[in-house]
């Protein structure tokens, strides 16, 4: 997973085959886009890739699936303000530092959002990396999804994990995540 220069850098990104076409989530299909933050005012949700030094937080639902930490924000919410509840609310972390580094412009295929003060049809989701604290157990509200497992691992256990589920688009993000942070750290 580590690299040594940047033409490798360049070539494991395109070796990112999920993230590199059209994806569906259900009644969503995205494309990702490999940039920071694209217009704020089309931002409906947030993720993070959390880092706790060379560590990795995945997260497991109750349900017994490995999900990607984020969500939905609230009406009038700041995208930043949204990150910091999901944190909590998921893996009950503090936000230490968030590096966007890539977005999803979605289009969703229903006739109405599913939360009335999110963009529509057209939206995004902000996607980045960023070093947390974590200091509680997840709040787990009544409305939210229930996180029952909160874990530290190396990158290579978290892609494995996503891998294992068949989610290969949360398992990108991770390799992407680990890439940019990288390259980022030997160009600084």
């Amino acid at each position: 997973m580590h690299t040594h220069n940047n033409s490798q850098y360049q070539d494991q990104l395109q070796q990112l085959a999920t993230l590199s076409g059209s994806i569906c989530w259900g009644t969503v299909t995205a494309r990702f886009c490999l940039d920071g933050v694209p217009d704020e005012h089309l931002i409906s949700n947030i993720s993070i890739i959390p880092v706790v030094g060379d560590q990795y937080v995945v997260m497991q639902l109750e349900d017994g699936r490995w999900e990607l930490i984020g969500g939905t924000l609230e009406p009038e919410e700041h995208y930043m303000d949204g990150l910091r509840r999901e944190l909590l609310e998921e893996i009950g972390a503090e936000l230490i530092s968030y590096h966007p580094f890539g977005h999803f412009q979605c289009t969703s295929t229903l006739e109405a959002p599913y939360r009335a003060h999110i963009p529509h049809p057209h939206f995004v989701r902000l996607l980045g990396y960023g070093e947390v604290k974590l200091v509680s157990k997840p709040l787990n509200p009544e409305d939210g999804e229930q996180v029952s497992v909160v874990e530290l691992v190396d990158i290579d256990e978290a892609v494995r994990r996503f891998e294992e589920i068949g989610r290969h688009d949360i398992a990108e993000m991770y390799k992407l995540a680990h890439l940019v942070r990288w390259n980022r750290g030997q160009n600084s």
